[in-house]
């Protein structure tokens, strides 16, 4: 079982995040901890923000005082709901937080069905509970509770620069595989430019668009990234690089820009090219040379269907 812990300062959004897949039927409560949820089971998510902050202090220190955990067995272990919701309660007794306020909410979005959990680390005195090797126990906590109920060991999926890349599938995890095939793609490939990294996304059914904007007086600069189908079109809502990884990131990307910069030698490329358009037949025995080459090929198309130029 994969324990992922975020910590975060906005309750509002997390509860937010969690409603949004009650509301598209994807996910339900499945209990709560000094939290008052409704009997007919219409979350106001405002007036859980008012229950959760009735357990905390007016002011305080901690800037980031909310926990979003999200607890991940195997898919081949099939649980009941009840099994889940004890889960999670013993996870949280273990972890120190089993007297916190706290909204259990199982997710059925995708098909391996698991768990959120939205609780705060702020005591009513206005102390921060123990995080000290906060990642560390709760690795040891889930490891405990696979042998305590004969679970099967869920490890985090381990990504590496000779995996295979498969496009979006719209049935399965989204997020997961687009935040796998960027990283995976930033391992593989080089690219100099946001339309170069545009071109190798494309491949896999990815795009990414650039973010800039002013908030509260400061600027931002970020990436958005979208799941499409094979005709470029968007299937799901976009992802913020920020919940996909670091290596997603503006930064992360840009710096790949400037290290390709010092690497990429276009000649070799540009020569293997101009040799096989002047033996190619046609665009699919072009495509299919290059590929024999160990070169990708992206064509860009006009709203017309006209080929107006090609990456590779």
């Amino acid at each position: 079982m994969v324990a992922k812990i975020s910590i975060g300062s906005s309750l509002y959004g997390a509860l937010s995040y969690n409603g949004e897949k009650m509301n598209k039927e994807q996910g339900r409560v499945l209990g709560a901890n000094k939290i008052i949820l409704p009997a007919d089971g219409q979350i106001d998510i405002a007036r859980m923000v008012e229950n959760f902050n009735a357990f905390m202090p007016k002011t305080g220190k901690t800037k980031k005082p909310v926990l979003h955990i999200s607890l991940n067995p195997h898919p081949d272990d099939r649980l009941t709901e009840q099994q889940y919701e004890i889960l999670a309660r013993e996870y949280l007794e273990k972890l120190g937080f089993g007297e916190q306020p706290y909204i259990i909410y199982k997710h059925m979005d995708i098909d391996r069905h698991h768990i959120h959990i939205v609780t705060v680390n702020v005591n009513e005195q206005g102390k921060r509970l123990n995080q000290d090797f906060l990642f560390r126990r709760s690795k040891k906590i889930t490891t405990e509770m696979e042998e305590k109920y004969n679970l099967r060991k869920a490890q985090r999926e381990k990504i590496t620069p000779d995996m295979p890349i498969k496009k979006v599938d719209p049935s399965g995890d989204i997020k997961r595989q687009v935040a796998n095939t960027v990283k995976m793609v930033g391992m593989r490939y080089k690219f100099q430019t946001m339309g170069e990294y545009n071109a190798v996304l494309s491949l896999y059914n990815i795009k990414c668009e650039q973010t800039d904007g002013r908030v509260n007086g400061r600027e931002y600069h970020g990436l958005v990234y979208f799941a499409t189908d094979d005709e470029g079109k968007v299937i799901a809502n976009p992802f913020k690089a920020s919940r996909l990884g670091k290596f997603a990131s503006r930064t992360a990307v840009e710096g790949r820009f400037e290290r390709a910069k010092e690497k990429i030698d276009v000649a070799p490329t540009r020569n293997r090219v101009a040799d096989v358009l002047s033996h190619a037949t046609d665009k699919e025995d072009f495509t299919s040379k290059l590929k024999d080459c160990g070169i990708d090929v992206v064509f860009r198309y006009t709203d017309e269907g006209r080929i107006y130029g090609v990456s590779s």
